[in-house]
């Protein structure tokens, strides 16, 4: 895909697992860091995922105005991550990778995707 920053193009793709029931959560889920901290280590996807559900009100974040709800594992409703449901400016200014459904690493457990099929 041309419009994907080169720098995003060499990612492993990993599936995702809930850390607490290893319930699926994500099919293409890619590790990242976090455009406010890059210290945080976390994975992303650029889909809703299939395996979670938001839930609670959206908040604003510590480190930019992005405005984010919690996203919790929809087979046992631990919370998992969030959703930035709406971008700052700043964030979007950054390099991205259009990824807005973020996982929290302490939170899932990776298996790196090999192909298409998995």
């Amino acid at each position: 895909n041309p419009s994907i920053h080169p720098q995003f193009r060499s990612k492993t793709v990993c599936k995702l697992f809930c850390q607490h029931c290893s319930s699926v959560l994500c099919e293409r889920g890619m590790r990242a860091i976090l455009l406010g901290n890059i210290n945080i280590e976390l994975f992303s996807t650029d889909i809703p995922p299939l395996g979670v559900q938001l839930v609670f009100s959206d908040y604003f974040t510590k480190n930019c105005a992005c405005r984010i709800r919690d996203a919790a594992c929809l087979g046992c409703g631990n919370v998992v991550g969030y959703h930035v449901t709406t971008p700052c400016s700043k964030c979007l200014e950054s390099c991205n990778n259009g990824h807005f459904w973020m996982f929290l690493s302490e939170g899932v457990s990776p298996v790196e995707r090999f192909d298409a099929t998995g």
